[in-house]
């Protein structure tokens, strides 16, 4: 299993949202730069870096934090949020992104993705962000008529690197992933879920395998 760290970019800096709403976004480092040091000093391989702003607005907004957060670390990066046509994704790619994540140009631009992904094997990726099921776009603000899982059949045979999958409605104590999982066509797919666990919120954000084992617990006598 691999573990990706995530930063959302607002305003040049590193938030948090609460399902999804950009009203609720908080602010957890202004450096974005070091805390993508923070997870290489960490033991990540990867990490996942979304430009809030630009989901919104279609297009990079926050670049420079992109950008020095490349110069900062040598771990791979998958990059979403705003990328809507070929022009940015051979920018991002040229720069040295590992990987774009295609979220709303995979709903709406579907021959994009096929190009993209035949054009830059293995650095092309399809995010599917559900609420209540259904596909959510533009940074979340609206949600689409069209199910997460009738979305990721269309790319089934399309050359795509990994599906990102992010239940958005509710918290999470396991991979959402796992009702993609369930059909047997998405066993050809890499699957990245996202998940919101309480374990953040304790700071503790290095790979299980890099942390003390818990204690054993003690057994308790019944009754």
């Amino acid at each position: 299993m691999i573990l990706y760290p995530a930063i959302d970019l607002k305003g040049g800096a590193c938030v948090r949202l609460v399902r999804g709403e950009m009203a609720s976004a908080t602010v957890f480092n202004t450096d974005p730069a070091a805390q993508a040091r923070h997870f290489a000093e960490a033991g990540f391989s990867w990490l996942h870096v979304v430009d809030l702003d630009g989901a919104f607005a279609g297009h990079s907004v926050n670049g420079e934090a992109v950008r020095a957060i490349r110069q900062a670390i040598d771990l791979k990066i998958q990059l979403g949020g705003g990328i809507r046509d070929r022009a940015a994704i051979d920018n991002w790619l040229e720069l040295g992104i590992d990987r774009v994540v295609l979220g709303t140009a995979a709903l709406r631009d579907p021959t994009l993705v096929r190009e993209a992904g035949a054009a830059y094997p293995g650095q092309v990726a399809v995010a599917i962000d559900a609420r209540d099921g259904h596909v959510a776009v533009e940074g979340w603000a609206k949600t689409s008529d069209i199910g997460a899982i009738a979305l990721a059949q269309r790319f089934a045979d399309a050359g795509v690197a990994a599906l990102v999958y992010t239940d958005i409605g509710r918290p999470l104590r396991r991979p959402a992933g796992h009702r993609l999982r369930r059909r047997r066509w998405a066993r050809r797919y890499r699957g990245i879920a996202g998940i919101r666990e309480r374990r953040r919120r304790r700071g503790d954000l290095r790979p299980r395998a890099l942390r003390r084992p818990p204690r054993r617990a003690r057994r308790v006598a019944p009754g």
